[in-house]
């Protein structure tokens, strides 16, 4: 497992890496969306549909639906972001009372439904972002990536209080700490590279802390999912490492926000 985990990696992050920061324009828009329909595929899964024709089906809906927020500019306004936070509020409540509260979510339509507003937003947020600037583009990768690592060993030395035992009962109160700590540093990092001045500095420090602590979200309410329909991981497209939406899951929370954010400031 290890050694096909290894193999994977090493075959797929230049590949990554060269559509994220060499592309731009409409080509960065295409290799992002590539990425988001093939997590759309996962999300069926996630949302019970069993059909070949039916998880498709879907995948060519959010097709269309990023072609129409390409050629109306949809995908640069802010509206897509917003609809993505009052998402990610509402699954608060629902990982909070899971399982108790699954009766909202539990259709197939409903999770479809939801499944629109994790991935077409977050899409959204990767072309506003990489429109500004690469280095905010890094700067997101890299805050969700340290906050995963600080998150695993903060858990692991001083994890006592469980986050949300229902969902995933392995993530604690003290990971999330530590990777709000190691994501506060990467602010200050930039802040000193950039040569931001102090108010600037502050507000990405802040706004660092906040994404961090939502993109938590991303990962779990794929868990809660996972955990609904009994399935370890979203799909297979990875090998060893298990679906794209396992690889992206606090993305789908933490890029819509962070774009946002930069409106904002």
């Amino acid at each position: 497992m290890l050694r096909q985990r290894i193999i994977t990696a090493v075959i797929l992050a230049p590949l990554v890496l060269a559509g994220l920061f060499g592309l731009s324009g409409g080509a960065f828009a295409v290799f992002t969306a590539a990425v988001i329909l093939l997590a759309g595929w996962e999300w069926t899964n996630l949302a019970g549909v069993a059909g070949v024709a039916g998880r498709l089906g879907y995948v060519a809906l959010l097709a269309l639906l990023m072609l129409a927020g390409w050629y109306s500019d949809a995908v640069n306004a802010a509206w897509p972001l917003w609809v993505a936070c009052a998402g990610w509020l509402v699954s608060v409540y629902w990982v909070a009372g899971y399982p108790d509260r699954g009766r909202q979510w539990r259709s197939v339509t409903a999770r479809l439904t939801i499944g629109l507003w994790v991935l077409l937003p977050c899409w959204a947020g990767f072309v506003q972002l990489r429109d500004s600037g690469a280095q905010w583009l890094l700067y997101v990768l890299l805050l969700v990536w340290l906050a995963d690592i600080g998150a695993y060993f903060a858990g692991r030395r001083f994890g006592r209080r469980k986050l949300a035992p229902r969902v995933s009962p392995g993530k604690s109160w003290e990971g999330v700490y530590g990777g709000m700590a190691v994501t506060a540093l990467l602010a200050l990092g930039y802040t000193l590279g950039f040569s931001l001045s102090p108010g600037d500095g502050l507000w990405l420090v802040v706004t660092t802390v906040g994404v961090t602590l939502v993109s938590v979200l991303g990962d779990l309410l794929e868990s809660m999912f996972k955990r609904w329909r009994g399935i370890k991981d979203s799909g297979r497209l990875l090998p060893g490492h298990g679906g794209i939406l396992d690889r992206i899951d606090s993305l789908t929370a933490a890029v819509p926000l962070f774009a946002l954010l930069r409106l904002w400031h």
